[in-house]
């Protein structure tokens, strides 16, 4: 009687493939200067597990493999910690937040702020939102050329301020605030991408950015002064987050970790939120057939009359058009996680404080998971299609686990109302034959986007 071979010995994480183009000091510096989402991007010919160098003396592995990329954000996330991108925003934005915690310290933050996401709150919020994208939409003019990326920051920023603090705070309070975040904002990035010492030095950028963040912390902390002592709840998410608790004290949050939650949400959602806007108005744009089905879609189930939360989930078309913006213009190029303990990945087993990455720009446009995937078609993700048929792991606009973000609901739910509002009064338009490259920088945001403006004719 014969026996089944012996399983071979699994392998070290020494057997990682390194990818070509290394060099001395430098590590992969080169070919990430040179065009990131094209290096990371072609790690995938490589093998599952890629190894690169981006600080000296702690290579990171980026997997390429969705179900190993699952594997690590579900199965081993107990053993693993956010990584160095993740701790640096904390540290940039002065506290931990929900974001950038991990651990037990990240499961508590998470159960503190669930309430202020649920669905009822996520409906109460639409009206504010839709207030902000009108003003917007009412201040163009018919021919006026738009540099779409910074309009539709401007708007998320406003999005994002008058939900948090809806009635909280003055104009002239709201305005400094809006003012500061979006300094605060662009800074992140580049302090989190670059080495420690660079902020210390004594530069104008870092000057401005510091004095903003200080600015933006003492007038959130001004406005939960004013809120506590005046005991009204205001319906906007700071009262939201007054309100929660911390579960083993009880006791509330303090203004300084109200603030870093603020601060987080400005940076981590506005940015995104204002980059997928300005893809989806692009790809309308680039394609006549999808906008037509949209503005169908939109007179059927809305009529004359202004999109509320209960319209969302009759816009099927509107969801598949987002989700399509999500996959094939993701923000996020390179997550980070870091391993406590020994973890094993496949066949290879990963010491303990090793970097892990993956990148989800590069996943959504990988070929073998999404046929044509450089053409954007919303029908992808009609029922019955290949969507089905995807791997779990394959599709990760939001992450997974327990780390997957807390404002998805929140973020799909301003993306279709600004959507819905804008384009019914407006269409934008490109240069013909322009096309627009993603460039990558703390997320991937389009480059130069300039669009002309045009009344739809409803009017």
């Amino acid at each position: 009687m014969s026996t089944a071979p012996a399983s071979p010995a699994p392998a070290s994480a020494a057997g990682i493939p390194t990818a070509p183009g290394s060099l001395p000091l430098l590590g992969h510096a080169i070919p990430l200067l040179r065009d990131n989402l094209a290096f990371i991007a072609s790690l995938r010919d490589h093998g599952p597990l890629v190894r690169i160098h981006l600080q000296p003396g702690r290579p990171t592995i980026v997997i390429n493999d969705p179900a190993l990329i699952r594997r690590m954000l579900v199965d081993l996330a107990p053993g693993l910690d956010k990584g160095r991108f993740f701790e640096k925003m904390g540290q940039v934005l002065g506290g931990d937040s929900v974001v950038t915690a991990a651990g037990a310290d990240h499961v508590r933050k998470r159960r503190q702020l669930q309430p202020a996401f649920r669905h009822a709150e996520i409906a109460r919020y639409v009206d504010l939102m839709r207030e902000q994208v009108t003003r917007t939409a009412a201040s163009w003019t018919p021919g006026a050329n738009l540099d779409v990326r910074e309009v539709m920051v401007k708007l998320s920023l406003d999005m994002l301020a008058a939900t948090v603090f809806a009635s909280s705070l003055d104009e002239q309070a709201f305005l400094r605030l809006r003012r500061d975040l979006s300094v605060v904002m662009n800074g992140v990035g580049a302090r989190v991408m670059l080495p420690d010492w660079v902020e210390k030095l004594p530069l104008p950028a870092n000057r401005r950015f510091n004095a903003s963040r200080a600015a933006v912390r003492a007038l959130i902390g001004e406005a939960v002064t004013d809120l506590r002592a005046s005991g009204h709840d205001t319906g906007d998410m700071l009262s939201m987050l007054m309100r929660a608790e911390d579960e083993e004290t009880g006791a509330p949050l303090t203004a300084h970790q109200i603030c870093s939650e603020v601060l987080t949400l400005a940076v981590a959602g506005t940015e995104t939120t204002a980059s997928v806007l300005s893809w989806i108005l692009y790809e309308l744009a680039r394609d006549p057939e999808i906008d037509k089905r949209l503005q169908a879609e939109l007179d059927t189930v809305l009529g004359d009359r202004p999109v509320t939360f209960e319209d969302l989930p009759n816009l099927s078309y509107l969801r598949n058009v987002i989700t399509e913006a999500l996959r094939l213009h993701h923000t996020g190029w390179l997550v980070t996680r870091r391993t406590l303990t020994p973890i094993r990945l496949g066949d290879q087993e990963i010491p303990a404080d090793t970097e892990l990455a993956y990148c989800q720009h590069a996943l959504h446009r990988d070929p073998s998971l999404f046929p044509d995937p450089l053409r954007f078609d919303p029908d992808r993700w009609l029922e019955g299609t290949r969507k089905a048929a995807l791997p779990d792991g394959a599709f990760l606009p939001f992450g997974a686990g327990k780390h997957k973000c807390i404002g998805d609901h929140f973020a799909m739910t301003e993306l279709a109302t600004a959507i819905a509002t804008l384009t019914r009064s407006w269409r934008l338009e490109t240069e013909p034959g322009r096309s627009v490259r993603p460039v990558a920088r703390a997320t991937v945001r389009p480059g130069a986007l300039m669009m002309t403006a045009g009344r739809r004719g409803r009017d």
